[in-house]
């Protein structure tokens, strides 16, 4: 494939290279460097002139320095004549600032979209944003990718006959009723109510559990909250067997111990959007790769076809 480079900035430098892979081109290397007053310098080491330019970074802990590190990696490419610049963002974390439901706060994620223009991105490719209204907070062109098929294609592998998708909120209940008709599944919700950032109520579950294989599908599991207590719900409504899915696996505070000491947890499964730190596995948990799906989008962009084409079919294992 001639006419690109890609480059990976610290966040995430595997599924770069992993990416890169499936693409059949090298990956350019970067050198980021600090000054003795802490600050950050940023270098692309290889030619961007009038290349299209992919640069991968999803915005994981510590998410400010790999922020401003992906915001350097847009100018250095810009400032040198890069013909277009594509950040791909596997995780945006700042998709969960979306609205203004208290007085006097930031809508984070259309502030740090802001920054990424300004900063000169002419293009995004994220996977599973928190919310859809957050594809509209960029002023560039966002390819909006899912992990559906990748999760359908692994979950296959099950008896699926008396399966029920649980979404734990009915705000996700539309990406969980997609994931339910990808594997002809059942679908069911939580009804939550979230005081604070680790404090969720659910009251209820709407939908058929009882004596069901149920899949809780979350968009991303931070602290584990919202999954906990949506599994003590469901405990009370008999469920034959349980299994937890997200697309985002950032396991912070204990989460992912808490849940695989859940004896009635089946399995754990996410994708490597983000990195998963080698002492927080578990044999319950399942990595699946989203670098082929990454990948197939980037050579779309690049040749100008269509990337929603990739949802038109499940994808087989």
């Amino acid at each position: 494939m001639r006419d690109i480079a890609v480059f990976s900035g610290s966040a995430h430098p595997e599924l770069a290279d992993e990416l890169c892979a499936h693409l059949g081109v090298p990956l350019s290397p970067t050198r980021v460097s600090r000054f003795a007053n802490d600050c950050l310098e940023v270098q692309l080491q290889a030619n961007c002139r009038e290349r299209d330019v992919f640069l991968v970074q999803p915005l994981v802990t510590p998410v400010q320095e790999h922020l401003v590190e992906l915001l350097m990696m847009c100018d250095a490419a810009r400032g040198a004549s890069a013909g277009r610049i594509t950040v791909v963002m596997p995780h945006y974390s700042y998709a969960r600032s979306d609205k203004k439901d208290m007085p006097r706060i930031s809508l984070g994620g259309r502030l740090v979209a802001d920054l990424l223009v300004a900063a000169g991105a002419s293009r995004v490719l994220a996977m599973t944003l928190h919310s859809p209204q957050v594809h509209g907070f960029f002023s560039v062109p966002v390819d909006h990718l899912h992990a559906l098929r990748e999760l359908a294609a692994h979950f296959r592998a099950n008896d699926l006959s008396r399966t029920t998708v649980v979404s734990p909120d009915l705000g996700n209940a539309k990406e969980a009723a997609a994931f339910a008709r990808l594997i002809g599944a059942q679908v069911a919700a939580g009804a939550k109510q979230r005081f604070a950032d680790d404090r969720v109520s659910i009251s209820s579950v709407i939908g058929e559990i009882a004596e069901r294989d149920v899949i809780v599908l979350d968009d991303e599991i931070a602290k584990g909250s919202t999954v906990l207590e949506l599994l003590d719900r469901l405990r009370e409504l008999g469920p034959r067997s349980i299994r937890v899915a997200c697309t985002h696996g950032l396991f912070a505070a204990g989460a992912l111990k808490r849940l695989s000491e859940q004896p009635d947890v089946l399995e754990i499964v996410c994708t490597n959007t983000v990195p998963i730190p080698g002492e927080e596995y578990t044999e319950k948990l399942t990595v699946l790769s989203i670098a082929p799906a990454l990948a197939e989008a980037v050579r779309r962009i690049h040749n100008g076809e269509s990337v929603s084409a990739l949802f038109d079919a499940p994808q087989d294992r």
